[in-house]
């Protein structure tokens, strides 16, 4: 396994090695395969595609293959055409932007939601909001988990959803997939955001059944970026009523009579001109993974996450106190290869987060340093107690808001984490090297400031 994997990183992932780069940013973004690129460079070469809103030739043609990459999705999650339909998004968040503005919310309607979740997710409750219905979080344990599921009791005659992440962004934490089922006895429809879980785990659409699963496929495969999906259920389709359209989504408009009609398939949900000339890169990065085995990849990832958890949790200062304090699961029962930490002065004080970005960009490594656009898992990592945070949130003015201030604020608290994450090429030296730029730190009490002053979290 692990010389195929190897052979694998140096046939299509040659370019790491050659610019001396590690990339442990996987939850970011993942990485285009050298072939992927060769293949699609190929296709633009000898096809001729054009807007797909007509019969010509060139129409077709992207009609064609547009409808070949939902067939190739459907497929690669094993969704009977009969019971799921694709639509295509710019990524994740546009798909849940879709639903959230879609969803029949009224006054007497939940919609629950994990702690955890990306914001695109904790957006929708707006949505959710405007129209009247009751929004609820269910917290977070001190690993980062919602131990069980416990829904509010809802009136079965209102529509009801729910929302989490089938893994976090954040901690990598893994929620169970029987939530679906339990929901649904509990009369919830069921969003799930599979954004972090799909590029390394399998979800099968046959075995288990949520009605809105959203995507990114440059989270799967590195390109192209701009298209997602979000794969619904036929039958909830119906429910839902948008408040707008756009070219391409309408089978009639008149201007002058204020009514339209709009399509009953899923270009009623897709706006203007579909992104065409990427489309077909999806069947292609789909087929690459199939050829890889998502089985086989989950296992890669898996055992290089035990060792990177291993390895942190023995970073000790020469006090032997630790060095690393993991957010979340330290074992990989449950998780999977996205590790969010800071680093521990010898007194047990968190440093800057932004140090070690900072040492980082100085080796050449790229991970990920804030919140992750994940605010409830923060949130519970950094122990913020709800009424001091809401404190301070409020007595910042918001022109002159910083996350530096609002630490203050916080007592010093932490305002991010590190974040590293595995992935189809990463291998055992990406592992070590990184380890070995955090061991720089031991002893270290953090007697200088950064130089790298973002204020952002980071998505």
């Amino acid at each position: 396994m692990i010389s195929s994997m190897q052979n694998l990183r140096e046939k299509e992932f040659s370019r790491l090695d050659a610019i001396g780069q590690v990339y442990l940013d996987y939850t970011g973004s993942g990485l285009y395969p050298e072939s992927l690129i060769r293949e699609y460079s190929q296709w633009l070469s000898s096809e001729l595609c054009g807007n797909p809103h007509s019969l010509s030739p060139a129409s077709i043609a992207s009609t064609h293959h547009i409808e070949a990459a939902r067939t190739s999705i459907l497929h690669f999650f094993n969704a009977s055409p009969d019971e799921y339909m694709v639509i295509f998004t710019l990524n994740a968040s546009g798909g849940l932007k879709l639903v959230g503005e879609s969803y029949p919310f009224e006054q007497g309607a939940h919609f629950v939601l994990t702690a955890d979740n990306h914001n695109s997710v904790n957006g929708v409750r707006e949505f959710a909001k405007a129209k009247g219905a009751t929004v609820t979080y269910l917290p977070l344990d001190a690993q980062l988990r919602v131990r069980s599921l416990s829904l509010p009791a809802v009136d079965r005659s209102k529509p009801n959803l729910f929302a989490y992440p089938v893994q976090s962004n954040f901690s990598g934490v893994k929620h169970p997939l029987d939530w679906i089922d339990d929901a649904h006895k509990q009369s919830y429809d069921v969003l799930l955001d599979a954004a972090a879980y799909v590029p390394t785990s399998v979800l099968s659409l046959q075995e288990v059944k949520p009605d809105f699963v959203t995507i990114s496929f440059y989270k799967m495969f590195g390109f192209p970026t701009g298209v997602g999906a979000l794969i619904v259920k036929r039958e909830v389709l119906g429910k839902l009523r948008r408040p707008w359209f756009g070219g391409g989504t309408v089978r009639f408009v008149s201007a002058q009579n204020k009514v339209h009609l709009l399509k009953k398939s899923s270009e009623a949900y897709e706006d203007g001109t579909l992104n065409f000339l990427s489309i077909p890169a999806v069947t292609m990065g789909l087929n690459f993974l199939s050829q890889v085995g998502m089985k086989r990849i989950n296992e890669h990832v898996t055992r290089l996450a035990r060792r990177l958890l291993d390895e942190l949790q023995a970073l000790r200062h020469s006090t032997g106190l630790p060095l690393v304090r993991i957010y979340g699961p330290t074992v990989n029962e449950s998780r999977g290869a996205t590790i969010a930490f800071n680093l521990l002065s010898p007194s047990g004080k968190e440093l800057d987060y932004r140090l070690v970005e900072e040492h980082a960009i100085r080796d050449k490594i790229s991970i990920r340093t804030g919140c992750f656009c994940n605010p409830g898992a923060a949130e519970a990592a950094f122990q913020y107690p709800a009424v001091k945070a809401y404190q301070c949130f409020e007595q910042l003015s918001p022109e002159d808001f910083s996350l530096q201030q609002f630490s203050t604020c916080m007592n010093d608290k932490p305002v991010g984490a590190a974040r590293a994450s595995l992935g189809v090429a990463s291998n055992e030296a990406d592992v070590q090297r990184f380890i070995e730029l955090l061991r720089e730190f031991t002893d270290y009490r953090g007697e200088s400031k950064p130089r790298i002053i973002p204020d952002i979290i980071g998505a």
